[in-house]
């Protein structure tokens, strides 16, 4: 049985708000000082990533009404694949830059479309 598109959309936001409370109040300071931290945000993202990269694949038309999915996808490919190489200064931009507009279009389609 398929899941449920709003489902994936769901998780996202969820994920979303978890990082966006996890950072509250910190510098990026503390988030390069704190590995639980860094490691909790980075799981997040994962989260993030994978839930559009199956809802890319189950519903497209879903997916095509969030801005930049490939490169979230890819950003969670590096966090998983190149974990090496991962930019904690990229990471703290991202959810400084990128993430509360994703949180706010997410939330905005779960609104429209009903939960899960």
């Amino acid at each position: 049985m398929e899941r449920d598109p709003r489902a994936y959309l769901w998780d996202v936001r969820e994920a979303a708000e978890a990082i966006l409370e996890f950072v509250v109040d910190k510098t990026f300071d503390d988030y390069i000082s704190d590995r639980m931290l860094s490691s909790a945000v980075e799981r997040q993202f994962e989260i993030i990533g994978e839930a559009l990269n199956q809802l890319c694949k189950i519903d497209p038309q879903w997916a095509d009404r969030i801005p930049d999915v490939p490169q979230i996808v890819a950003f969670r490919n590096l966090l998983i694949h190149g974990y090496a190489a991962v930019n904690d200064l990229t990471v703290w931009r991202t959810i400084q830059e990128s993430l509360p507009e994703l949180h706010s279009t997410v939330t905005e389609l779960l609104d429209k479309a009903g939960d899960p």
